[in-house]
């Protein structure tokens, strides 16, 4: 079926014939995706080719704003081309060409490749360029979302689309879907000057697979990700026991795969035994008949080396004047008219070298110019066939199957029959920045830069022995023959639905806005903390054992730039202090007897005391536990602290500073940070590779050096920036977590914690949120044990086992614990809260609970409030001392207890010795207003935020 000629107004498959294109493409179960002409000019002329296409192929410009360098003039937007002299015979350079109107398709967006606003900026017209190409890619959205059925694998090709995965994670989350480039991939140093680079990677990283077709591209894709998101990656194991290369991207893992593409000889053999191919075969060998042809196809466009070519076939006839007039080159150039200017340019630059070149030793070059349409499959193998050499130089090229077409259609030279012609024939010149050049290793490889090199390897193509063009076919037809495109296809697919991707929709998770959305990687039942649920368990509970982190927990992180940090950590910067309304939160919090609350940092002692001292009854854990303060109300004094680990030798942190300065003085941006406990060698500042490289061999050598001392080697925090740490033996913030559990009855009158809540914000609170995890899951299977229930499934992958065993007796067999994290990302904890507003928006919640649970009593306890029989079990304020260890143990406690009374309705409860000279209380009318102020107390299935 055929549609009517386009308007040039309307441009491309009219409206009312689109769906005589569906059906055509119904027959092959393809789909069409319907954009709006000048919609799609602006993607594809404009940001793909105006932006993408250059810097992907390693160029960039700051210079000019013009090829010429006249960045000043005016340039028009919405005309086209401009007008050059070209004719698509050599030789004829006075034809005026006007290239306004050489294609309807999409050519009212001039873009030049080094054009600084397109490729560096992000307003005015590079804004509308970048929306016209998010556009296009949520039209594929939703043409994908109405076609996906379960199971089906989604294979998204070129950069055409590298936001897509972006957006369709965000309909699809359980979709796999790969993402497979047919272009180079550049370093970060060419790519960091993207100002969408951002957006681009996480793209590209909300796919479960990228593909490129060599490890050099793959390569500086892991390069990109690792510099400008600051992600790991490195060979990680799967279910079948493999190892594959991935990077780890917010819980997931992102495979990254090189496998180069093939062709399919079967096709091409039908396509070269066609009648027409072999009249036109014979028609060009007949035409220059006696000549060894030397043939070319490349797209006008400097990325592809055409002049480069020309100038090393000119030092060629120089330097061996015998070939001249026995070969020709045949020079195919295929119109770019996308590539606007640069076409242009090498349009013109080649029109005067083949006039140069023909104009001393005339019919060298053959130079013809022609549309894609014209040089197909049938149009190339017959030039192919009819050649002797191919000749492939561009300067950065991505893939380029016609090397492997040139092999395949000439593989009859290796039998006898197919010599017989007494042809010189089969062989390869290949640039060496070309992607096939890894796999024609019968090829011969040039360096089109060096021109020398060019000319040589004519001399070579001629000169070769039989025996040597024999080899070197059949090494290049190895590949062709093994490496089809339909097993190219298969072998990444299967890649791709190997993908461990699980098919509960709870193990994932969306997380930010726009280009920023992302899919992590979450634990089963992982999900925002339930402040009701944690406060019923608090109000009925008698022993509470809460611990906090410090920074990034109760006040907002100090490490807001590079700067900043380097500051805090010289302490040249005073670091940031939680608001007065959390300081106002935490007294109220301590001040409920049944709460112990610790706030366990990595801070140092100092640091703690200046800004929490004056809270009454709060326990302080300072450098991840190190050291130790118990709960006191002795405000305003000098604390007194406990080491959680003897300090009797601290020798070896001269030993560490001095290899660390070592280290620091080879490793620009690195720098060393000291604490009363702890060194650490800082390289967040540094270039990322050579700063892991390095810390990895400071890692090694402090571990041989340092390995008689009582010191663990820690080297952590890669995704912000990374450090080594050495510190002594045995502390974290897991460890002091249990020992102050295990505790809790030299603090208290209640033997055992019922509830217990910690929560945290980095990779340093891990070891306590994954301590106390388990810990409580310990109780949770003590209880289904004895109820005969089956046993909950094992705790997630993130949560580090250890032996926690030894706190059974300190905890209640019916204890409620709670474990959070502050940013919805992959962790130990079971539960998360967005930031620090909702921990103070939730502290504060416990705080109404323990204050409404005072306020009210019934008319029952007021009767009961003379009867002395029995003492309330919580420690008074102003009764209790809670001081260092003694030689009589490790704490003394001097309590001085006041009467209290049982209510016969509501369990045990204390009452102020002065309550009767107090405001009186509010008395419950009824009970059903007594009953209006609490919820209801029913326990709820056991594990759930566990």
């Amino acid at each position: 079926q055929t549609c009517n000629k386009k308007s040039p107004q309307e441009g491309g498959v009219p409206v009312d014939e689109r769906h005589k294109v569906e059906e055509c493409l119904r027959q092959f179960n393809c789909v069409p995706v319907w954009v709006e002409p000048l919609l799609f000019g602006e993607m594809y002329n404009g940001f793909c080719k105006g932006v993408l296409w250059p810097v992907l192929h390693n160029v960039t410009s700051v210079y000019s704003s013009r090829p010429d360098g006249g960045g000043d003039k005016e340039v028009n937007d919405t005309a086209s081309f401009q007008t050059t002299k070209s004719h698509s015979k050599s030789g004829d350079m006075n034809v005026e060409e006007t290239l306004s109107n050489v294609s309807d398709r999409f050519t009212q967006y001039q873009m030049d490749d080094v054009a600084m606003g397109t490729i560096h900026g992000d307003g005015g017209k590079e804004a509308s360029l970048w929306a016209a190409y998010t556009a296009v890619n949520r039209k594929f959205v939703e043409i994908i979302v109405q076609c996906f059925n379960e199971g089906d694998l989604v294979w998204i090709h070129g950069f055409h689309l590298l936001v897509l995965p972006s957006f369709l994670t965000r309909r699809l989350p359980m979709a796999k879907i790969g993402l497979f480039l047919h272009t180079p991939f550049p370093s970060s140093e060419i790519f960091r000057t993207l100002w969408c680079r951002e957006d681009l990677l996480r793209g590209m990283l909300n796919a479960d697979q990228v593909g490129f077709h060599l490890f050099e591209y793959a390569r500086h894709f892991l390069t990109c990700s690792r510099r400008l998101l600051g992600l790991k990656y490195g060979m990680i194991p799967d279910e079948a026991g493999g190892h594959n290369l991935a990077i780890e991207m917010n819980g997931r893992h992102v495979a990254v795969t090189s496998i180069h593409a093939g062709i399919e000889p079967p096709i091409l053999s039908q396509v070269l035994t066609h009648q027409s191919t072999v009249d036109r075969a014979v028609s060009i060998r007949n035409q220059f008949k006696g000549k060894v042809i030397f043939c070319a196809i490349d797209r006008m466009e400097s990325l592809k080396g055409i002049p480069l070519k020309m100038l090393g076939l000119e030092r060629f006839l120089n330097m061996c004047p015998e070939w001249v007039g026995k070969i020709v080159l045949i020079q195919v150039g295929i119109s770019a008219f996308e590539r606007g200017d640069d076409y242009v340019r090498t349009k013109k630059e080649t029109l005067a070298m083949v006039a140069k070149i023909n104009k001393i030793w005339p019919g060298t070059v053959q130079f013809q110019e022609c549309s894609e349409a014209e040089m197909r499959l049938p149009q190339r193998i017959a030039l192919m066939r009819a050649s002797d050499v191919i000749m492939v130089t561009p300067i950065r090229d991505g893939l380029n199957l016609i090397p492997l077409e040139f092999t395949a259609v000439h593989q009859d030279a290796l039998t006898e029959e197919g010599r017989s012609d007494g042809r010189r024939r089969g062989i390869c010149i290949l640039s060496e920045f070309s992607s096939s050049t890894r796999v024609m290793r019968g090829a011969l490889h040039v360096n089109p830069w060096k021109i020398s090199e060019l000319a040589n390897s004519f001399h070579q193509a001629l000169n070769m022995s039989i025996d040597e063009r024999m080899r070197r076919l059949n090494t290049a037809s190895e590949f062709v023959s093994r490496v089809t495109t339909e097993r190219w296809a298969m072998a990444v697919l299967l890649d791709l639905k190997a993908v461990q991707k699980s098919a509960d929709v709870g193990m994932y998770s969306g997380a930010g806005l726009g280009l920023g959305y992302r899919i992590l990687g979450m634990n089963r039942g992982f999900e925002s903390l339930d402040a009701s649920a944690v406060s019923k368990a608090y109000k009925k509970a008698r022993g509470r054992l809460i611990f906090l982190d410090y920074g990034g927990t109760i006040l907002s992180n100090d490490n807001l730039d590079a700067f900043s940090r380097f500051q805090v950590a010289t302490k040249s910067r005073k670091y940031t202090v939680p608001t007065s309304a959390m300081i106002s939160t935490l007294k109220d919090l301590c001040s409920d007897k049944r709460n112990i609350v610790f706030v366990v940092s990595g801070k140092e002692r100092h640091s703690l005391t200046e800004t929490l001292n004056d809270i009454p009854n709060l326990g302080l854990a300072a450098e991840h536990g190190m050291f130790i303060s118990w709960p006191t109300q002795n405000t305003g004094q000098k604390r007194m602290w406990d080491s959680l680990v003897p300090d009797t030798d601290r020798s070896w942190r001269s030993i560490a500073i001095t290899i660390m300065e070592v280290y620091s003085s080879r490793t620009h941006g690195s720098y060393i940070e000291e604490t009363e406990m702890k060194v650490l060698w800082q390289y967040r500042d540094a270039d990322p590779e050579f700063g892991y490289l390095q810390a990895r061999e400071l890692e090694d050598h402090l571990s041989n050096v340092l390995r008689s001392f009582s010191v663990d080697i820690l080297h952590g925090g890669v995704e912000e920036g990374g450090y080594v740490e050495v510190r002594p033996k045995g502390v974290n913030k897991g460890v002091v977590a249990t020992h102050i559990l295990k505790n809790v009855p030299k603090m208290s009158t209640w033997e055992k914690v019922d509830f217990l809540f910690a929560l945290g914000d980095d990779h340093c609170d891990e070891p306590m949120l994954s301590v106390m995890r388990q810990v409580g899951r310990r109780a949770i299977d003590a209880r289904r044990a004895r109820n005969h229930e089956s046993p909950l499934p094992p705790l997630p992958a993130s949560v580090a086992l250890v032996d926690v065993s030894s706190c059974d007796n300190y905890v209640s067999p019916s204890i409620a614990t709670f474990t959070c994290t502050v940013g919805k990302k992959p962790s130990a904890a079971a539960n998360y809260l967005n930031d620090v507003d909702e921990v103070q928006e939730f502290l504060d919640t416990l705080v109404k609970v323990s204050t409404r649970n005072d306020r009210f009593y019934s008319a029952v306890n007021l009767r009961e409030l003379d009867n002395n029989a029995v003492i309330s079990p919580f420690i008074r304020p102003n009764t209790t001392t809670i001081a260092p260890a003694t030689q009589g143990g490790m704490f003394s406690n001097n309590r001085s207890l006041n009467a209290g009374s049982r209510s016969m309705s509501m369990g045990n409860f204390h009452v102020a010795s002065d309550f009767r000279k107090s405001e009186p209380a509010k008395v419950s009318a009824n009970l059903s207003e007594f009953l209006g102020t609490m919820e209801d107390d029913d326990d709820d299935e056991d594990g759930i935020f566990i």
